[in-house]
């Protein structure tokens, strides 16, 4: 896909839709794929020009580097040097909603862009069976950010991709509902120290139970790895956060049975995995009713930690 104003497939979640997706990745163009987290915007990792497109179809800055989804833990070693503690948590989570990022092996073949100059790259083999049948397919390694314009609320179905990318992309391989709702943690490596990059669907608690001690926050800075941008996964309108009650012309989003007056809600009986998976999607509806949203306290434990974080992004000044 040479340009934009394009077509944009809509795959069925089958074997030839799969074929089709591996096809279109093949030759250089960009496919949306279900993962178990969401939608992500693939593009072959060692194609320069597809990695290139990638950037410019989301409007993403450059120093945001791409996470590179592979097969399985064997084509990440192809392209990284895990430390110890990260083979532990790679074979405790993989496949599963989980990233690491590593120093780059020498060799990689990854176009230059996929790490935004970094010398680490960020890796993770999906859960999702159709993500994992087009890999497969595909035979290698694909960059694949969330499929949506960048800085704007993840998509966590093909509608949510067609809203924000319909024309500019080759295809979308239509999966349903993503399971997870929230992206992979993402977890870095200092000096063999495991260093929480970025909240996500696997929870403080279960890193802690593998590793022996939770992984130390990252300190603030330089951007070392995706979704680290202050303002993120954003609606358009204001949103307010740890809302009691919604201010006249708000719309309230609850979490849980003290809010049953809300508009909307992430679960009415506060269950965090609900919350996670419906995150997005009521953000998503919110946004198109035009009006102003305010969001009820979510606890900071298990998946809430995520959540929280993509919500305090979500709020950030833009």
């Amino acid at each position: 896909m040479s340009e934009f104003n394009c077509r944009t497939e809509i795959l069925p979640p089958d074997a030839a839709g799969v074929a089709r997706a591996a096809a279109l990745l093949r030759a250089g163009d960009l496919v949306a794929l279900p993962t178990e987290t969401v939608y992500g915007l693939a593009g072959d990792a060692r194609n320069a020009q597809a990695v290139a497109t990638i950037y410019a179809a989301k409007g993403r800055p450059a120093l945001n580097p791409l996470i590179v989804h592979v097969a399985d833990l064997a084509a990440a070693e192809q392209l990284a040097d895990l430390p110890p503690a990260a083979l532990r948590v790679a074979h405790a989570f993989w496949p599963g909603p989980l990233t690491l990022v590593a120093p780059l092996r020498t060799g990689h073949g990854l176009a230059p862009a996929v790490t935004a100059g970094l010398a680490t790259v960020a890796l993770r083999v999906p859960e999702h069976a159709l993500a994992r049948a087009v890999l497969n397919a595909f035979g290698g390694p694909v960059a694949a950010p969330s499929a949506n314009p960048s800085g704007r609320i993840s998509p966590t179905s093909a509608a949510h991709v067609l809203a924000g990318l319909s024309g500019r992309i080759a295809a979308v391989l239509d999966g349903g509902a993503c399971p997870v709702g929230v992206e992979s943690t993402i977890l870095g490596f200092e000096n063999g120290t495991p260093v929480l990059l970025r909240a996500g669907g696997v929870s403080p608690e279960a890193l802690a139970e593998v590793l022996g001690a939770a992984p130390i926050a990252a300190g603030g800075g330089k951007v070392t790895a995706p979704g680290q941008l202050p303002s993120h996964y954003a609606p358009r309108a204001r949103m307010r956060l740890n809302a009691q009650a919604p201010a006249a012309g708000e719309i309230w989003i609850g979490f849980g049975p003290d809010c049953a007056g809300a508009e909307l809600t992430l679960s009415a009986t506060g269950d965090l995995d609900e919350a996670a998976a419906r995150l997005f999607a009521v953000l998503h509806d919110a946004d198109a009713l035009g009006r102003a949203i305010a969001v009820a306290p979510v606890p900071e434990r298990g998946l809430g930690v995520a959540i929280n974080d993509r919500l305090r992004r979500a709020a950030a000044p833009r």
